[in-house]
């Protein structure tokens, strides 16, 4: 994520909880959404207006209107650059805080910039497994915030979703990494198909229409979660026998 700099013209209005500032941008893109820094403080920029009408973004050379969040507004002056914060200068602490007010969408960080850093911290090895764990439902919920961003379809989304969940089960098992039968779960009940029905389309997957073609390689990217946490589930569980009859299937999809 590049870098931007926005420096203070004025304070229009401000008080607590933020305020409003005419800034000009002096480098990068600024964004709504994206988080800034006066040292210490962080402030958000949470909407831009340009000539009268919101805009969600300008570059660098031309002049705004602001809304900021944060009581550090108040104490700005004329001349004062703001400088942007990409989501590893937050802390975890700092992040899951974030995360627990349900903010909006295009608020910073970016669902999926926050998605990829949490997952790398979340396989980091050199962490303590509890820091891990929650890097881990960090990345769950910033995937799900993608989804939302984005309005993907459930069945695209649950790979992303599954690999996550799955990766915690798989390193830190049920107990503390999540419940695989609900994985599952959640994983079968997106498939609109029977096995029977997937082998044999995917004997003829070359004669199928394009649509069918992804439709089967998305039903193909959710088994190894669930052939992944199949060690978790007792033999006698009827969902060991879905799981695996879906993991005999997946060599014959495209």
């Amino acid at each position: 994520m590049s870098i931007a700099e926005l420096q203070v013209y004025s304070v229009e209005e401000a008080d607590v909880t933020g305020g409003v500032c005419v800034v000009r941008c002096i480098g990068g893109t600024a964004r709504a959404g994206q988080v800034y820094a006066v040292g210490e403080s962080r402030m958000g920029l949470r909407r831009i207006q340009r000539y009268g009408r919101a805009v969600g973004s300008f570059d660098a050379g031309h002049v705004a209107k602001v809304h900021l969040t944060g009581a550090m507004v108040a104490l700005l002056s004329r001349g004062q650059v703001l400088t942007s914060v990409p989501p590893d200068g937050h802390s975890l602490e700092d992040l899951e805080a974030w995360l627990a007010t349900t903010p909006p969408l295009d608020d910073e960080p970016h669902p999926r910039t926050l998605r990829v850093l949490a997952g790398v911290r979340m396989r980091d090895e050199r962490l303590p497994d509890e820091v891990r764990l929650r890097w881990g439902r960090v990345a769950l919920t910033a995937t799900h915030r993608c989804a939302a961003a984005e309005a993907t379809p459930e069945l695209v989304r649950a790979p992303e979703a599954a690999c996550v969940q799955g990766y915690l089960i798989q390193q830190f098992g049920p107990d503390r990494g999540g419940d695989p039968a609900a994985l599952c779960r959640e994983l079968l009940a997106l498939i609109d198909l029977a096995p029977a029905q997937a082998a044999a389309q995917g004997r003829v997957w070359r004669d199928l229409p394009h649509h069918r073609i992804r439709h089967l390689r998305r039903i193909k990217s959710l088994i190894p979660w669930l052939t992944a946490v199949r060690p978790h589930l007792a033999d006698d569980d009827p969902l060991s026998t879905s799981v695996d009859a879906w993991t005999r299937v997946r060599p014959l999809l495209p």
